[in-house]
């Protein structure tokens, strides 16, 4: 009978002082081994294998004694719904790579010009957040177990792979900062993520002439940097944006609608739609056109609020022209009842007009506010203030009235640099008359960019500008004669 391997490799220590001896003690360890990788591969599936290799790697990659570190896992979805959270780390990890960094994936989609990067997971991704050291890196595959059901795991695991290549990402920190991270990096992870997004995100302008919303991308080329406003006034309006924007907690506490209500008005063309394109820009919001014309039930009114999103902008323009809104003592005189819309009863014989109402108008205006969402502006825009019942312009209906009135020589220097390349710091021979002409000339932004675009040659088209402000100040001073 053969001695066991096992046992005269545990003989052979017995006798360890000659070479014969180490020799058995070698060649019985070999064949042990040899013996123990057989079994191996034949009694434990390759996959299996495979993972526990993975594991002891990574145990013995990343083991240091009286290790403190934390990890944290960040799957691509949680109980079956994506996780926001992973959304804004692929976001944010890219505004963290180094010009060191030397393994990038890039890619270019058609809405973005700009080339697309982000890292692959060769490289752990080093962070700093006010003094403390963080490290991101991809989770492979084998490190996923989100699913315990064998086939709902096989499937997640097809599906996470067609929209992405890595399945989830790890945030190692010290142990010591964890209630830092978690209470205020995490958040301003987020928080970044949401300012991307908000920068990626086309702006939509949304219409209804009948049935539902209707949307396109909001192009209107205005800017707050393009607009010709008075400085003074455009600084008065971002400053109330700002205010209202960080003031949502305020809003909560006193009890009232994260909302805020605008009244632009003064003649046509002083950029009453340029200003409102402006403010969209600015937020981020998108734009909801609501024509009033369209809506002919407090119901509807209704459900046409309901339908708008939050971080929004709601325009009612040239208020000033709908019956429903007038002042109330003069609703008789402007109301013309034939262009109501009258629809049959129930019955079939008996006609009964149907329109929305003020009080409708108010209600939405107030109380519902706080039902149908929050961070809404809305916005009226009217060429007569004096048309429009008092009720609906009183402060928390419209907050702030911004009166845009005709072109003075502040604004004009804007309207030079956007359509003739005139810096405002550069003063053009042309400028002190030109200045001099608008304090005495009332005419709009509009028609002066007419005249501004009637040449390339900055000399040429202030000439004609010069020429027409003339005219119109001399047939001003006709008309005060006769008068």
């Amino acid at each position: 009978m053969k001695t066991p391997i096992v046992n005269r490799f545990s003989s052979s220590f017995t006798n360890i002082g000659s070479a014969s001896s180490w020799f058995e003690i070698y060649a019985a360890f070999s064949t042990f081994m040899m013996l123990l990788r057989t079994a191996i591969n034949d009694l434990i599936p390759l996959g299996l294998r495979t993972f526990i290799i993975s594991k002891l790697k990574y145990f013995f990659s990343d083991y240091h004694p009286n290790n403190n570190t934390v990890s944290l896992q960040i799957h691509q979805f949680w109980d079956g719904n994506a996780n926001h959270l992973f959304n804004a780390a692929k976001e944010y990890l890219p505004t963290k790579i180094s010009h060191t960094y030397k393994s990038l994936k890039v890619g270019k989609l058609s809405k973005n010009k700009n080339i697309l990067f982000a890292f692959d997971g060769k490289q752990v991704v080093v962070d700093e957040f006010e003094g403390i050291k963080l490290k991101w890196k991809i989770i492979e595959d084998s490190e996923v177990d989100d699913f315990d059901n064998p086939k709902e795991k096989a499937f997640n695991r097809r599906r996470l792979k067609r929209y992405y290549e890595e399945d989830g990402l790890m945030l190692s920190f010290d142990e010591k900062h964890r209630d830092k991270v978690m209470n205020e990096y995490i958040p301003y992870v987020l928080s970044v993520y949401e300012n991307i997004k908000a920068g990626q995100r086309t702006l939509k302008i949304h219409s209804m002439q009948t049935g539902p919303w209707q949307s396109s991308d909001l192009t209107h080329p205005a800017s707050f940097e393009s607009l010709a406003l008075d400085p003074d006034l455009k600084k008065v309006i971002i400053d109330d944006l700002d205010r209202f924007l960080r003031r949502k907690e305020l809003y909560k506490k006193v009890g009232k609608p994260w909302k805020r209500g605008y009244l632009l008005y003064g003649p046509p063309g002083t950029g009453k739609s340029s200003l409102i394109a402006a403010m969209a820009k600015y937020l981020k919001f998108d734009v909801y056109d609501l024509e009033l014309s369209a809506i002919y039930s407090n119901s509807e009114l209704m459900r046409a609020m309901r339908e708008t999103s939050n971080s929004s902008i709601i325009v009612i323009e040239d208020i000033d022209c709908n019956t429903e809104v007038l002042h109330r003592s003069k609703q008789d005189k402007f109301l013309d009842k034939d262009q109501l819309d009258p629809v049959l009863d129930l019955k079939g014989t008996k006609k009964v007009p149907k329109r929305f109402t003020m009080s409708g108008l108010l209600n939405y205006m107030d109380g519902l506010w706080s039902s149908y969402g929050d961070e809404r502006i809305v916005i009226f825009t009217t060429n007569h203030r004096d048309k429009i019942d008092p009720a609906l312009l009183r402060p928390g209906r419209m907050d702030m009235h911004i009166h845009l009135s005709f072109l003075k020589a502040k604004a004009f220097r804007t309207l030079a640099y956007n359509y003739l390349d005139i810096e405002g710091n550069h003063h053009h021979p042309l400028f002190d008359q030109i200045e001099e002409l608008l304090e005495k000339v009332e005419v709009t932004p509009a028609v002066v960019a007419e005249y501004l675009l009637r040449s390339e040659d900055p000399d040429v088209a202030l000439q004609g500008l010069i020429q027409f402000l003339q005219e119109t100040d001399v047939s001003k001073e006709i008309m005060t004669v006769a008068t």
